[in-house]
């Protein structure tokens, strides 16, 4: 008994050392839906490294972009593991920000990722961030409430379409807007939904000589237009609705229509999670006529900051995280609907996955769609879709955001919010010599 006893208490002081020895790393992610379900999934990773242990940093979109683009840029050192768009990885990359992830492991399979997303997280053939799920945008609409309004959802529908659509799907009395998009500022929030639908307008933000365009008429029609029509089909305050709480109202059955990342189609079709996930159609971005179905192409993903003391144990969990053997791990937890879409190949080939997710082949689709190095109709210096892929850009965007959402709020006029915008632009470009 005595020996049993020295064993068992010398066999927890191990267990107790080797626990001081692991090792922690720190994860800086935004708090949507599949990154908190990865959280909830991560005894799986930590079972196979038990010397690496997780710390989770969990943000708001906006509050994430600002710290982790301050501790990457200070070189603070505070994260191991960080959440970003295709928009920062080659930006950062080329500022030597970022590590290029060349430990993920022989079994990774990094040739089944999509060459589209694949494309925008590399650097000189160098892989520089890991995508965890892929996106572009599309129309998600109640087909009980379209056929209600005597209406059939077109193939290429136009925005003339989706206008006349939202205002006679509106319901004030039972609660029921026709049409919920995103109002609150931010160059992630509003105006990636206002770019790419300034693209399917025919406008740009800037010409060919960096020179800003708020002033040009197809600017105007695409602002006019957005506020009008969420003053006539969209919910109250929606100038503070962002992806998440558009979410939420379109599940509660309070959205006739939400043109928004395609990402939320798994959420939506879950009946676990929406209250009319039975009744929900897809179709392609709105255009105006010229075939530009607002051209957006993102990514979430998980880089290593160059800073990081502890980038070999970081790759093991981006590796984990966005693997195959991830994707299926999620499949058997939480069925096929709720897999990461929009990152392999391999699973728009899986034939489970398309019996299971209605929206797999629309969502590939509006992927295919998208063409990010002619974002505009006209031509432009800039690659981007809903962003424009420039440094300046995250500042700029957001202060043009919250010109816009004022304008939304009531609180501007569309002219004065485009006028703003002009100047803020003008002033920032020629700032950081764009404008000679």
């Amino acid at each position: 008994m005595k020996l049993n006893t020295l064993f068992l208490g010398l066999c927890g002081a191990s267990a107790l050392a080797f626990a001081a020895h692991a090792e922690t790393i720190t994860i800086a992610t935004v708090n949507n839906g599949d990154m908190v379900r990865m959280q909830k999934l991560t005894d799986d990773f930590t079972a196979k490294n038990p010397d690496i242990q997780l710390e989770w940093v969990t943000l708001e979109e906006n509050v994430l972009r600002e710290r982790v683009t301050t501790d990457i840029a200070t070189k603070g050192g505070q994260y191991d593991v960080v959440t970003i768009g295709n928009y920062e990885v080659p930006i950062w990359a080329k500022q030597q920000w970022l590590l290029p992830l060349d430990k993920l492991g022989a079994d990774y399979d990094v040739d089944d990722i999509l060459p589209s997303i694949r494309g925008g997280i590399s650097l000189d053939g160098k892989l520089y961030a890991a995508p965890f799920y892929g996106e572009s945008a599309m129309i998600m609409y109640r087909k009980d409430l379209m056929e209600k309004a005597g209406l059939t959802m077109p193939e290429k529908p136009t925005w003339e379409f989706i206008a006349d659509a939202a205002r006679k799907m509106t319901d004030r009395a039972a609660d029921i807007n026709g049409i919920c998009l995103r109002g609150k500022a931010g160059w992630g929030e509003n105006m990636a939904l206002l770019t790419a639908m300034s693209n399917s307008f025919g406008a740009s933000w800037f010409d060919e000589k960096w020179q800003p365009q708020f002033d040009q008429p197809e600017w105007k029609n695409t602002l006019q237009f957005y506020v009008d029509l969420m003053k006539d089909a969209g919910p109250q305050g929606a100038s503070s609705n962002g992806f998440n709480e558009n979410l939420t109202l379109f599940g509660q059955g309070k959205c006739g229509m939400w043109i928004d990342a395609t990402v939320a189609a798994s959420k939506l079709s879950d009946p676990k999670e929406s209250s009319v996930s039975d009744k929900i159609g897809f179709a392609i971005f709105p255009d105006t006529g010229n075939g530009n179905h607002g051209n957006w192409l993102w990514s979430w993903n998980l880089a290593v900051p160059a800073s990081s003391q502890k980038g070999e144990a970081a790759q093991k969990f981006v590796s984990w995280a966005t693997s195959k053997g991830y994707t299926e791990l999620v499949a058997s937890k939480e069925g096929w609907v709720s897999a990461p879409p929009g990152t392999r190949t391999s699973l728009y080939n899986s034939e489970d996955y398309k019996k299971a997710a209605a929206f797999a082949g629309p969502t590939l689709a509006a992927m295919d769609a998208a063409d990010i190095t002619k974002p505009s109709v006209k031509p432009v210096p800039y690659t981007g879709g809903q962003f424009v892929a420039i440094p300046e850009f995250q500042g700029l965007g957001t202060t043009v955001g919250q010109l816009f959402s004022a304008a939304l709020a009531g609180q501007s006029s569309v002219d004065d919010a485009l006028a703003g915008a002009q100047t803020a632009a003008v002033r920032e470009m020629t700032r950081a010599g764009y404008i000679k």
